[in-house]
């Protein structure tokens, strides 16, 4: 088979990425990089017009980058049907959305001493590479509302996810006067409106988390009360096993860890655990990140190794960007919506 390069007629048939921001990207990127964006795209389109559907895997500090300005719009125009992240970027979206105007810029962040550190620290300004997050203007709106939805759920006898608490007091307006940005830009605002799955695997590693362990071991709570990450995988294999019986899935991971590996990992679970053996794989895989393969990390791992898992196969489309997702991510996703 010849490389991708070689490939006779690769730029003849007609783009399907249409916008300025694709036209940008169809004269500028032909090789390295910058090709496999161009590919990605292609083959993002192709899916989705297709009728499959795109689940994304949001690692690193995605939401502080505030990637929600493009991503927001994914969402609302179907072109991400699930998501699994981190707690942080859950959170860190909704702490953007109402402490914005209180962030820092941190522009020469590569030169600042530990007595610098020192100094944000006391200020209560907890630092994310460039960016000062505001520690009590940031919380204390959300901390509010949030642990009044906790006590409610206690009081009922109720049990939910950790994107349900936060749909529901977004949903509800408890937050609404504290706007800062325009929360068309709010991704989690987004995915609330339209009630899409969220997976959040070890929930726990988050401010919100924290304050939940913490009121936990004060008496104030039972950990029973915010669903697991066991049931988060249960709930996950149910809709990819429904949902798969109907559209190809693609699979879009900014990052590694726990985001990307613990959803990706759903196809071999239903397939090798649950014996359900027509179980699709995969059938689109871009990541985008800065990490190189080496030594079994997993944020750098090749898409050639997750065949071997049962995870993707042998002629799934398949892209590595290896570049900043804070810089590629909105070029795919405005591509993608045509902008």
């Amino acid at each position: 088979m010849l490389p991708r390069e070689m490939k006779a007629g690769r730029y003849k048939d007609k783009p399907l990425a249409t916008g300025k921001v694709a036209s940008f990207i169809q004269r500028n990127y032909h090789h390295f990089n910058s090709a496999v964006v161009k590919d990605s795209i292609e083959a993002y389109i192709k899916l989705l017009n297709s009728e499959g559907k795109m689940f994304l895997s949001l690692a690193g500090a995605m939401s502080t980058a505030q990637l929600g300005i493009s991503l927001a719009e994914m969402i609302r125009q179907d072109k991400i049907h699930g998501i699994s992240t981190t707690g942080a970027n859950l959170e860190e979206d909704v702490f953007n959305l109402v402490a914005h105007d209180s962030y820092v810029t941190i522009s020469n962040y590569r030169n600042i001493t530990p007595e610098d550190e020192k100094e944000l620290a006391n200020k209560k300004i907890n630092r994310v590479t460039d960016v000062g997050i505001p520690e009590s203007v940031a919380m204390s709106p959300i901390e509010d509302a949030i642990i009044s939805s906790w006590e409610q759920a206690r009081d009922n006898d109720d049990r939910m996810f950790p994107h349900e608490f936060l749909y529901q007091i977004l949903l509800n307006g408890d937050l609404k006067d504290n706007y800062q940005i325009d929360p068309k830009d709010s991704w989690v605002l987004a995915a609330a409106e339209k009630d899409l799955p969220i997976y959040t695997p070890g929930w726990e590693d988050s401010t919100l988390g924290n304050v939940f362990a913490a009121l936990c071991v004060k008496g104030d709570f039972e950990p029973y009360l915010i669903k697991s990450g066991i049931e988060y995988m249960m709930d996950l294999a149910l809709w990819y096993d429904e949902t798969s019986k109907q559209h190809d899935m693609g699979f879009f991971q900014i990052g590694g860890g726990i985001a990307g590996d613990f959803s990706i990992c759903v196809v071999p679970l239903l397939q090798q655990d649950m014996k359900k053996k027509d179980t699709k794989l995969w059938s689109y895989f871009c990541q985008i990140s800065d990490a190189v393969e080496s030594y079994g990390g997993y944020s750098g791992a090749s898409a050639r190794e997750k065949i071997t898992w049962g995870k993707l196969s042998v002629n799934t489309p398949s892209f590595m960007i290896q570049s900043d997702a804070s810089i590629v991510a909105p070029l795919i996703f405005d591509s993608v919506l045509g902008l």
